[in-house]
């Protein structure tokens, strides 16, 4: 299984390099504060860096709800099964 990550690894790496040896035409980025020459795959490269730390971030919200709502239901099931066992210790009364 170690193999066949390294190899996958491997592969995206040339698949990568490929990928920036093919776009290395320079391109002109302006932001903000100014601009400068970057080549297109740093470029893309970085465009897709920032979407994926958004995408985590926006993931992060999702599951930080989730788990609260765990916990809460946690809470409900815990008191819900001491009820019962409280029930359960009540002595019968038989008329």
């Amino acid at each position: 299984m170690r193999f066949v990550k390294l190899l996958f690894i491997l592969l995206v790496m040339l698949v990568g390099a490929a990928f920036a040896v093919m776009n290395a035409e320079p391109v002109n980025l302006n932001y903000y504060f100014g601009s400068s020459e970057l080549p297109l795959s740093v470029v893309l490269v970085g465009a897709v860096c920032v979407g994926a730390v958004l995408g985590i971030l926006a993931g992060l919200t999702v599951i930080a709800r989730l788990k609260r709502e765990n916990a809460l239901l946690h809470r409900r099931a815990r008191l819900a099964s001491q009820e019962v066992n409280n029930l359960r210790t009540i002595p019968l009364k038989d008329h």
